[in-house]
């Protein structure tokens, strides 16, 4: 099954790490890789190496701010991508959070997406998807999405990342 959580509000990284919980509760085999975010040491990295140690790979650069940073965002990427289809025949469900922003940043690519959908697929491996930017495709591709709406959120009004909240 493809399940994206996407949307310009606030728990997607949430929700894939609620996902996880779920299969590891089935004692399903999980492989949990992050675009972009880099080992920072945020509550749910922290968490997710002590569930899933060397299936926990927070391969990303950090934020994507200039043009003169993507030769090593995307290095990152191609990294990060060939470890999860490296873990993929061993897994039972496999997470890219941020996959969907790296790809609309030009950082991944629509091919690779595809591809590792098809392999996914094939070994009959859940895929979980994460990001804001879902292209119309992807949509119609996926078997579940969940769009998360912003509301309200203390950031609109100058308030900082709250540890335990954002990170």
């Amino acid at each position: 099954m493809l399940l994206i959580y996407t949307g310009n509000g606030k728990g997607k990284t949430s929700a894939c790490v609620g996902q996880a919980l779920r299969a590891l509760g089935h004692d399903m085999r999980v492989f949990f890789a992050q675009f972009l975010k880099k080992d920072v040491g945020a509550g749910e990295q922290r968490m997710l190496r002590r569930l899933l140690g060397e299936n926990f790979f927070p391969g990303g650069a950090g934020f994507f701010r200039t043009e003169a940073e993507r030769p090593l965002h995307r290095k990152h990427a191609e990294i990060t991508f060939d470890r999860c289809k490296k873990a993929l025949p061993a897994s039972d469900m496999l997470i890219m959070d941020e996959a969907l922003y790296a790809l609309g940043c030009g950082l991944l690519t629509e091919d690779e997406l595809r591809e590792i959908i098809a392999l996914a697929r094939q070994h009959g491996v859940h895929l979980v998807l994460s990001g804001r930017g879902l292209p119309e495709w992807l949509l119609d591709e996926a078997e579940l999405v969940t769009i998360m709406g912003e509301e309200k959120h203390p950031a609109q009004h100058g308030g900082k990342a709250t540890k335990g909240i954002e990170f």
